[in-house]
C-alpha cells in the first residue's frame, strides 16, 4: 500500500507541475499558484464541513502551517531559478529534495534492506537524469545554483512536515485545508508585493483568459491537494524513505505528459533516467 500511494502521488504532482508549467507560459506564476490554491481552499473547506474534520484539530496541524509557509516560497524559489536558468541544470537538482524526507525516515528508525537501499540510489538517480541534465558545460549561475537548492530543501520538507499533521483521514483534510489556507495568505502576500514593485498580476488578456483557465487551475491546485494527501498517507503507513522516494518520481510523470502532450521528443539522457527509475521502483517495491 505504501509503494500504491507513493507512486499515485507522483503521478499527481506530475500532472500537476505539467499543467502549472503549461498555465505560466499565459499567465504569470504567481497568480497561477494562488488562483489554484484558492480553488483548493474552497474545494477543501466543503469536505471539512462535511466530514466534521475541524473538530481533529490540535497541535500537530502546526506542522501544516508549516507546510504552508515553506510551500510558495519553495516555489518561488525554483520559478526563479529557471528564469536564471538553464532548465536542463534546474529542473534535476530541484528534485534533490527527495533527501530530506529520506533522512528524517533514517532519523526516526527507518532501516530500509539492502535491496531497498540500492533501490533508492538507482531511482534518485534515475530521477535527476530524467530532468535531462545538461552535461557539456551549460553556464550556470551561482544565484541559480542556490536558489535551486533552497526550493529543494524546501520541497523536501511540506513532504516531511506534511506527514506528520495528522494521523486520521478526517484529519488529514483538516490539514490539507489549513496548509492550502497558508498557501494562499503566503502566496497572495508575495502577489500584492510583486504588484506594488510593478510586476503583473494579469495576463495580457485580462482576467477573462483567467477565468478561461479556470478548469485548469482548479485541476493544477487539487492534484496537488491530492498529492499531498497520497504522499501524507503512504508515509504513515509505511517506511518513509521508500515512501519519499517512489512520490519523488514525479520528474518522470512531467517528461512523459511532455512527451504525449506536446510530442516533446525525450533526450537519450532523459529515456535512461525514466528507464532507471522504473527499475529503482521495482527494486523499492519487491525489496
Amino acid at each position: 500500500m505504501t509503494a500504491l500511494f507513493a507512486l499515485a502521488t507522483s503521478l499527481l504532482w506530475g500532472l500537476a507541475d505539467f499543467g502549472g508549467g503549461l498555465l505560466t507560459r499565459r499567465i504569470p506564476a504567481l497568480t497561477v499558484v494562488v488562483v489554484s490554491q484558492v480553488l483548493a481552499v474552497l474545494v477543501l473547506g466543503t469536505i471539512v464541513l462535511a466530514t466534521g474534520a475541524w473538530t481533529e484539530a490540535g497541535p500537530e496541524l502546526w506542522y501544516a502551517v508549516g507546510a504552508g509557509v515553506v510551500g510558495p516560497a519553495a516555489m518561488l524559489a525554483f520559478y526563479k531559478a529557471l528564469a536564471l536558468g538553464p532548465m536542463g541544470v534546474v529542473s534535476p537538482l530541484g528534485s534533490l529534495g527527495v533527501v530530506v524526507p529520506v533522512s528524517v525516515g533514517l532519523l526516526v528508525g527507518d532501516r530500509p534492506g539492502l535491496l531497498q537501499f540500492a533501490g533508492i540510489a538507482v531511482a534518485i538517480l534515475g530521477v535527476v537524469l530524467a530532468g535531462g541534465p545538461e552535461l557539456r558545460g551549460a553556464p550556470v549561475q551561482r544565484q541559480a545554483v542556490l536558489l535551486t537548492l533552497v526550493a529543494a530543501f524546501g520541497f523536501g520538507s511540506v513532504m516531511a512536515l506534511i506527514a506528520e499533521a495528522s494521523t486520521t483521514v478526517t484529519g488529514l483534510f483538516l490539514a490539507l485545508f489549513v496548509q492550502r489556507v497558508t498557501n494562499v495568505v503566503v502566496g497572495g502576500g508575495a502577489l500584492y508585493a510583486s504588484v506594488r514593485r510593478g510586476g503583473r498580476a494579469l495576463p495580457e488578456g485580462g482576467r477573462g483568459v483567467v477565468r478561461a483557465a479556470l478548469p485548469a487551475l482548479a485541476f493544477v491546485g487539487l492534484a496537488d491537494v491530492a498529492a499531498n494527501g497520497t504522499y501524507a498517507i503512504a508515509a504513515q503507513q509505511g517506511p518513509v524513505t521508500v515512501a519519499a522516494v517512489l512520490a519523488s518520481l514525479y520528474p518522470v510523470v512531467t517528461a512523459l505528459a511532455a512527451r504525449g502532450v506536446l510530442k516533446e521528443r525525450l533526450r537519450g539522457i532523459q529515456a535512461a533516467g525514466a528507464g532507471l527509475a522504473l527499475v529503482g521502483t521495482v527494486l523499492l517495491a519487491t525489496g
